[in-house]
């Protein structure tokens, strides 16, 4: 198959889990309705509040975790693929528990709501930043990961990442050296951040690659101190910007062709000219 609908939602989530939850369920229900395969949700997406991430983290350290289940249920309910952008977890890929923090994971439904795969954010957004919040101490409360993930879909190869990972591109390209045609970045970028870096940093990241980039972002106001700056897009792998939600929330739907990925990549073979590895 050649050509898929993949979806992006863009949300404003609150520190109320129950309507983020809503939410989540009423734009994948627009995305399926809308011819979506698969649909990408944001960083944060249930939760818009790092002090409760822990107790969070516990809940769902397994498979019978309440917003795992349901994001389970509404893939397969809808028939979908999702891609939960983050949710904490307090247990590793390999069953440990993580002793006061948590990881900030990105799990994959297929559309039977089996859990296809897992990824953990490598990349902890540790920094201050000119805005009414001022500094950001993610590994405060996240232990970082350590392995890159790209997994098989029935459409396209996908490379996973969260957020910050998009500033360091040796985390991209190894993701392309494991055949990534399509990258996915959930976030939840800062204004300041976002209208200085987002655009250029994706574009910067899908031309370098040659992949696809969708990269779905939370949208607006949280709080008093808390802005995010949305422009949720999707990039093809020739750096132009395809689909994009400027502010709020909303579902963006495209489709991706892999005929056209590849025609990039045949007539400018950058990656087998890589001199230095």
């Amino acid at each position: 198959m050649s050509e898929f609908t993949l979806a992006i939602v863009q949300l404003v989530s609150t520190s109320d889990i129950e309507h983020n939850l809503a939410r989540v369920e009423h734009w994948v229900a627009e995305a399926a309705n809308g011819g979506a395969q698969l649909v990408l949700l944001p960083e944060n997406f249930a939760l818009f509040e790092s002090k409760r991430s822990l107790d969070i983290g516990a809940a769902e350290a397994d498979a019978e975790g309440p917003i795992r289940r349901f994001l389970a249920g509404l893939a397969r309910r809808f028939g979908v693929w999702i891609i939960a952008g983050s949710l904490p977890c307090a247990q590793r890929p390999d069953g440990a528990s993580i002793d006061g923090r948590v990881r900030s994971a990105c799990w994959v439904f297929d559309d039977s709501g089996a859990t296809v795969a897992r990824y953990d954010k490598i990349h902890l957004f540790d920094v201050d930043v000119k805005d009414a919040y001022g500094a950001y101490r993610e590994s405060a409360i996240f232990e970082p990961g350590e392995q890159v993930v790209v997994i098989a879909t029935p459409w396209i190869r996908i490379g996973l990442s969260i957020c910050y990972d998009l500033r360091f591109p040796e985390l991209f390209r190894a993701m392309a050296e494991q055949g990534a045609e399509l990258m996915t970045v959930p976030s939840a970028f800062t204004y300041v951040t976002g209208e200085a870096h987002w655009e250029t940093l994706l574009r910067a990241r899908a031309i370098e690659n040659q992949v696809y980039i969708a990269a779905a972002n939370q949208g607006g106001c949280h709080s008093e101190s808390r802005r995010t700056y949305g422009h949720s897009m999707v990039i093809d792998p020739w750096g132009k910007v395809v689909a994009c939600l400027e502010e709020g929330e909303g579902v963006i739907l495209s489709t991706l062709d892999k005929a056209k990925l590849q025609d990039v990549r045949t007539s400018m073979p950058v990656l087998a000219h890589r001199r230095l590895k």
